[in-house]
């Protein structure tokens, strides 16, 4: 391996960063969700909820999302979920939908929403603010015209010219922080420690664009960044600065900062431990105007003044939190204690017996319960009530009693319980969103009344635990807590003079989930096992979806273990041979359709049943009966039988069946026909019959009732029009269609149906709102709104029109549609002769606020998807996603690699479908044995009925399977014969302290230990992490797993490692495979490290958990045993700084070999054949050998360089062996062994190969063997080819890639079309993709290695751009389109595990 691609094939999940802001409309900008007639019903009602919501934001490592929250009302059209069902405030649930979705080149280190004041009527928009790593700074709106965000500035901070800024420093504790004034004035971001820029916004009218020509466009005019410069810190004298913020309700901008004088730590406390302090600076951000006002006051800069400061906070404060207005101030979080400050009055609250007044004198005023809130994050409920999320996933909600702006004391009081959030926000004024790197993020609604809280038991485990810690959900606070020695007459009066003061201290919240977003990480170990539903025969690419990855991920309560496949595999209820089947379809017949139908039967539309399934053959059609059984009816019934059907499906609301071959159609009712229809040459039927039936026959058909649109041979088309009183149907050709436009190469019928039809809000003249609360035309039994009927036409020419049906006016039409523009706008009409087209359709989900998505399939496979929006008066569309695979929706489009792509919160999701290779006929069945099911008919000529596996989650990269665990799991391995999966979790378990001491200290006399501790120093408890090993089994139909059996471990022994092995018993001389365990006491520093080596045989009995494992062997060996592996029947056990290599005689280990270099501490072993792979925690790598003869354990060569491992496999490409390596400084390195190279030093050395910066974590390599694409046309058949491994990784951000080798041919084209694209694709947020996989070293001498690594990430790029650019770059390049796709498509085949 020379040469390799890098490939993100899942992107990060666990969410950094999050934030509310109003990108996609402002504050003004608010269309009622639901039509007017429902606001009559309740004219008395408040609507809290009625104001318009800001979007949400969020980032994932270098995924940003932008997302709408949309609010379903308390008259649900029909009956919601019931996991979401509570009604709260009247509403009775909130979702997310997607807007935007980018994958940046480079981590977004934090995130803020620069919002220009103005009020609630401001027309302004909000801007993202991002910061990147080193000093980095992009600023984003959001602009209609591309429906997507734009760059408004960059401001950068690197490079040479700004190396100053550093100090001389190379290593920072953290990236650049980004805080914003909450008028919106300025922004602040922290680059460097010490560096403040001061980021000015834009005022109105002060810009260089004028106000009205802003507004010119859509009235839409978003926050922008003016100017920007520089404080350094240190010149205020401010060495340590741990935070800093914006507080409210002053004329000019003022910043707090919280800093530390002189450091301290946790061993000096006694001595120092008030050392921070925080200092408010006013910025005038026009600057010069007053400086000698200001220097006169303070003798400092001219740019600010410096209000007060508050010394003395302590040593464990790390986070400022501004009070919104009327109060002002600022809140100080720390470890142990709040504090609130401001110019006129401070107060603080103890949270726990930690907590140290400056001098022992006074007090500070108690919380009733203990806590710590070291990595808490928090944001406001209401302006007087904050909402804390703790480090162990409780809620707290802290109210600041006040009277004016004067802030008497904190009240802290227990909420839920809920994930482990990373950050949290408000949204609005109803609702929080929880964002999460360690469990599902969630959006929260909140309702505070002052009343018994109506918090019913409706909130779900499976949404994310907001568990009920207290058995009062209300918060209960009596003004007599701490104060009953210090009620004055003053404190009399604050509850006599204001009598809604002592309301509002008695405010209870309710809360409700309404929405979770998936997170697979922290990936932290992974194994690669069967599926229960595999199949034993299939080959090649089939194969590949056997697998699933059984995943740890989640910590603590939101531990779980994460099941992901990335190929769907339906469940098979049955399967038939079927030899030569063209086609199948599924049609309604009900045997009495009531005339007199209500608006009831709509609601059950989708639990009908299917009556019919026609099945077309190469030159008959077969009817099948779908009632209990599938039988047979072909003889009895009306249906045109003799030849092959184009199509079916149902007309006039299902209450007829049409029936659609090449030369008629026929309409029937059940079983019998009413009506045959044959196509004539044109309009007059009189024509000669037969030279028309010869000319003209139909070659595609599609169906929206009550009209069929068909595509003939001589490339015009024709409309079948339904008259739904006669219930009978008459062919017409279009006249518009008689002109010269060209031939006709596909078309097909949108029908825009929903609440409120789509298309129909773009054109102003046809506004007509008929919303949901239209009454239902009794006579013929379908609602009377059908929603409007589009025609979707393609010509040979490759342009695209859409009229609309039957009159057929053009409503929309684009030039060149096939070459895949990123935005296609409806313009005038010109001729282009270009490639033709085979397939289209347009497609829209039922879902109130959805929009229609259109595809098309190019001739060469390319698919086109583009997703509408509106924008100004003609309407765009946008391009979501141009892949090289089969797709559709709940429409499933067959073909060589079959998919599912599924609409989730109006995002696409791709999910392919490898088991059954290439399908050629498709529909769902829905039935009394098969419910929602669908039928599929593959190339060998198998019909398959089937169910989609119900356990997965879809709307996630891949379909995902969640087991809680609720603990935290570390590591998994996977028992093949027994399809066990044994993990290692953990859980804290509390434990009084005086126990916790004696397990540190067994030496020490406890006597006069006790004495030590006073009494309730005794008695305060202590979580201690217990281990165990949990043997899981999958459920057969896709429920929750069983835990067969548990391996607890000893009191403080850490479990670190399990493995299963395959030693050589020396004494039968027969292979055993035992589950081996690794263990190391964990026991304080004063303790010499020991750890255990455990060996279970797992048995042949599984029912009974007992019999299931048994222990045979178990050994304490010095230093800590980190890491395991079998080679060649031995077991190699890493022990401290040793590696031993044991033989296994059936009840002992005995040591035959070790080597002894310096390693602290192995975190990893991989064995191929004899040779050894360590990577150790600080040391890099060592490469060994193992000789049988003269038993010895070799050093063959190691990494000079120091390297702090995560996770090494080795790399297999061919005959040539390299070794992978990832570190903490999240780049992967590729190292090779060549004694023969001088620069090897004699082979001790191990050369690079290349080097990457993946941007994440990796913390785990599995090896797996690519499939050979061999046996495809085109390439060479090569004993190369098929010993060819890829390396498949997880991550800490929730991602999996892959490493896989190329040759070296496809490695020069593809790297060259990655130079190209660095410049020709506009990248997100300005950054650099060459900068971001630079190999970062963090400040350490590293010599660069070569650069033999592509990043598909970049690559993907070159199929969205248009075709023309397309071809252009592949000129450039000197090569073509097609060779750059079939190497990137040969990839991504070669690559398609799991």
């Amino acid at each position: 391996m020379s040469f390799a691609a890098y490939k993100m094939m899942h992107c990060p999940t666990g969410i950094d960063n999050c934030a509310a802001g109003f990108l996609t409309h402002s504050r003004a900008e608010f269309v009622p969700l639901q039509p007017d007639d429902l606001d009559a019903e309740w004219p008395s009602r408040p609507h809290p909820h009625r104001a318009p919501l800001p979007n949400l934001v969020v980032t994932a490592a270098n995924v940003l999302e932008l997302y709408i929250v949309r609010i379903q009302d308390d008259q649900p059209p029909k009956p919601v979920d019931s996991r979401r069902g509570t009604l709260l405030d009247g509403i009775a649930g909130a979702s997310l939908e997607l807007v935007c979705h980018y994958r940046l080149h480079g981590n977004v280190e934090t995130m803020a929403v620069l919002s220009i004041g103005g009020g609630d009527a401001s027309r302004k928009r909000d801007s993202i603010i991002l910061t990147f790593a080193d000093a980095k700074i992009s600023v984003l709106e959001y602009d209609d015209s591309i429906h997507g965000l734009r760059t408004s500035s960059l401001h950068c901070f690197e490079g040479p010219e700004w190396l100053h800024l550093k100090r001389g420093r190379e290593q920072f504790a953290r990236g650049p922080v980004v805080k914003v004034d909450p008028q919106g004035r300025c922004g602040g971001v922290l680059i460097y420690d010490l560096q403040m820029i001061i980021l000015k916004a834009t005022q109105a009218g002060s810009g260089l664009v004028g106000e009205e020509d802003a507004l010119g466009f859509s009235g839409a005019v978003a926050a922008r960044i003016e100017s920007s410069y520089m404080i350094n810190l240190r010149d205020l004298d401010m060495r340590h600065v741990k935070d800093f913020t914006f507080v409210h309700g002053y004329i000019e901008p003022v910043m707090v900062i919280l800093h530390e004088r002189e450091l301290t730590w946790a061993g000096r406390v006694s001595w120092k431990h008030h050392t921070c302090m925080i200092s408010a600076l006013s910025i005038s951000t026009t600057l010069k105007q007053h400086p000698l006002i200001w220097s006169a006051v303070v003798n400092c800069f001219h740019k600010f003044v410096l209000y007060s400061f508050f010394q003395n906070l302590p040593h464990d404060a790390y986070k400022l939190l501004a009070v919104p207005s009327p109060i002002g101030g600022v809140l100080v979080i720390g470890a142990n204690t709040i504090h609130y400050h401001s110019q006129s009055a401070s107060c603080a609250l103890a949270l726990n017996s930690y907590a140290v007044s400056l001098d022992s004198s006074q007090d500070i005023p108690r919380s009733s319960f203990n806590v710590e809130l070291d990595a808490a994050n928090a944001t406001w409920l209401l302006s007087d009530v904050a909402l804390l999320s703790t480090k162990t996933g409780e809620l707290l909600l802290l109210t600041l009693v006040y009277d004016g702006r004067v802030v008497q004391r904190l009240d802290l009081s227990k909420s839920k319980a809920s994930v482990l959030s990373s950050g949290v926000t408000t949204i609005g004024n109803s609702l929080f969103f929880l964002a999460s790197r360690l469990g599902d993020s969630m959006l929260v609604q909140f309702s505070s009344g002052s009343g018994v809280s109506m918090l019913s038991s409706n909130l779900k485990e499976e949404v994310g635990d907001i568990e009920a810690d207290t058995p009062s959900k209300r918060l209960r606070r009596s003004p007599s807590d701490g104060l009953q020695d210090m009620v004055s007459g003053e404190e009399l009066s604050l509850y006599g003079s204001a009598p809604n003061r002592t309301e509002s201290t008695q405010k209870s919240f309710s809360f409700a989930v309404r929405d979770s977003l998936v997170n697979v990480g922290p990936l932290k170990d992974f194994s690669y096992g069967l599926r229960i539903n595999a199949d034993a025969n299939a080959t090649g690419i089939a194969k590949q979806s056997n697998y699933e990855l059984v995943c740890c991920s989640g910590h603590g309560k939101n531990g779980s273990l994460c099941v992901l496949r990335q190929s769907i595999r339906p469940e098979v209820i049955t399967e038939v041979e079927l030899p030569g089947c063209k086609g199948i379809w599924t049609v309604y017949h009900k045997s009495t359709r009531s005339h007199n139908a209500d608006s009831s039967k709509l609601a059950d539309d989708d639990d009908e049943y299917h009556a019919y399934l026609i099945i077309s053959l190469e030159a008959r059609t077969m009817v099948l009966e779908t009632a209990d059984l599938l039988s047979e009816v072909t003889e009895s019934v009306d249906y045109y039988v003799q030849g092959k059907t184009l199509a079916a499906g149902n007309l006039f609301g299902r209450r007829r069946v049409i029936q659609v071959y090449e030369r008629g159609a026929r309409i029937l009712d059940g079983s019998f026909m009413t009506q045959d229809v044959s196509f004539g040459a044109s309009n007059s039927e009189s024509g000669s019959a037969g030279s028309a039936s010869e000319s003209a026959i139909a070659l595609s058909v599609s169906i929206a009732d009550p009209f069929v649109l068909l595509r003939m041979s001589d490339g015009s088309i024709r409309l079948l029009i339904g008259d739904p009183s006669t219930c009978t149907i008459s062919v017409t050709s279009p006249a518009s269609f008689e002109s010269s436009k060209g031939s006709v190469s596909s078309c097909t019928l949108y029908h825009d149906k929903g609440p409120e039809p789509w298309l129909r809000k773009t054109s102003t003249d046809a506004w007509l709102s008929t919303g949901v609360g239209e009454a239902i035309d009794g006579t013929d039994g379908a609602a009377q709104d059908h929603g409007d009927i589009y025609c979707v036409v393609c010509y040979d020419n490759g342009n695209l029109e859409i009229f609309d049906v039957p009159n057929f006016n053009c409503v929309f039409s684009v030039e060149n549609f096939m070459s895949g523009k990123s935005h296609i706008v409806d313009a005038l009409m010109k001729e282009v002769q270009l490639d033709s087209k085979k397939e289209l359709t347009m497609q829209r989900w039922s879902g109130q606020h959805s929009r229609p998505f259109l595809f098309g399939i190019l001739s060469d496979g390319t698919i086109l998807c583009y997703h509408a929006y509106l924008y100004e008066s003609p309407d765009g569309t946008s391009k979501v996603e141009d892949s090289v695979s089969a797709g559709g929706s709940r429409f499933f489009l067959s073909g060589s690699r079959p998919a599912w792509v599924m609409v989730l919160r109006e995002r696409l999701r791709v999910h392919p479908q490898l088991c059954d290779g290439s399908i050629v006929a498709f529909t769902v069945l829905h039935n009394v044995n098969c419910n929602h099911g669908l039928i599929y008919v593959t190339s060998q000529g198998v019909l398959k009925i089937c169910q989609l596996p119900s356990g997965s989650n879809y709307d996630s990269y891949w379909p995902v399977q969640k087991i809680p665990l609720k603990a935290t799991p570390h590591q998994v391995t996977y028992f093949a014969e027994k399809n066990l999966y044994p993990l290692i979790v953990s859980f804290p378990v509390l434990k009084p302290l005086n126990q916790v001491i004696s397990l540190v200290d067994q030496d020490v006399n406890h006597q006069n230990e006790n004495q030590n501790m006073n009494s309730d120093e005794q008695n305060r408890i202590y979580p201690i992490d217990e281990f165990e090993v949990r043997i899981m089994e999958p459920e057969k139909s896709g429920g929750p797993w069983q835990t067969k059996a548990t391996i607890p471990m000893q009191s403080s022994e850490n479990a670190l490692t399990v493995r299963m092995v395959t030693l050589l018993n020396t004494t039968s001389k027969e292979n055993e495979t035992l589950l081996a365990v690794g263990t190391a006491y964990v026991q304080g520093e004063d303790v010499a490290a020991r750890g255990r080596i455990l060996l279970f045989s797992l048995g042949k009995n599984t029912d009974n958990p007992q019999t299931l494992v048994s222990e045979v062997y178990s050994k304490e060996l010095k230093g800590a045993i980190s890491a395991l592996a079998s080679l060649q029947g031995h077991l190699l056990i890493a022990s401290g700084p040793k590696i031993i290599l044991h033989k296994w005689s059936g009840t002992e280990l005995n040591g035959i070999a070790f080597f002894d270099a310096p390693p602290l501490h192995v975190v990893s072993l991989n064995i191929v054949k004899n040779f050894i792979l360590i990577g150790d925690i600080h040391k890099s790598i060592y490469f060994l050998s193992w000789k049988e003869q003269g038993a010895q354990l070799s050093l063959l060569a190691k990494d000079f360089g120091s390297l702090d491992c995560f996770a090494t496999e080795f790399l297999i490409d061919g005959s040539t062996l390299s070794l992978m390596v990832s570190d903490d400084n999240r780049n992967i390195q590729i190292f090779y062994y060549a004694p023969k190279m001088s620069e090897s030093w004699k082979g001790q050395k191990l050369l690079s190969r290349a080097e990457f910066h993946v941007g994440a974590h990796v913390t785990k390599f599995l090896r797996l063997q690519m499939l050979s694409t061999s046996d495809r046309a085109g390439s060479a058949p090569g004993s190369d080819k098929t010993n060819r491994f890829a390396l498949l990784f997880g991550t800490l951000d929730g991602s999996i890639g892959c490493i896989a080798p190329l040759d070296e041919l496809t490695f020069r084209r593809l790297q060259s079309l990655q130079r190209k694209l660095v410049d020709a694709v506009p990248h997100v947020a300005g950054l650099n993709p060459r900068a971001f996989r630079q190999f970062r070293s963090n400040g350490k001498a590293h010599r660069p290695g070569p650069d033999s690594i592509v990043d598909c990430e970049l690559l993907c790029h070159y199929e969205m751009l248009p075709l023309e650019e397309q071809l252009e770059i592949a000129n450039q390049i000197g090569t073509t389109r097609s060779q750059i796709l079939s190497n990137l498509s040969d990839l991504s085949l070669g690559t398609s595990f799991l």
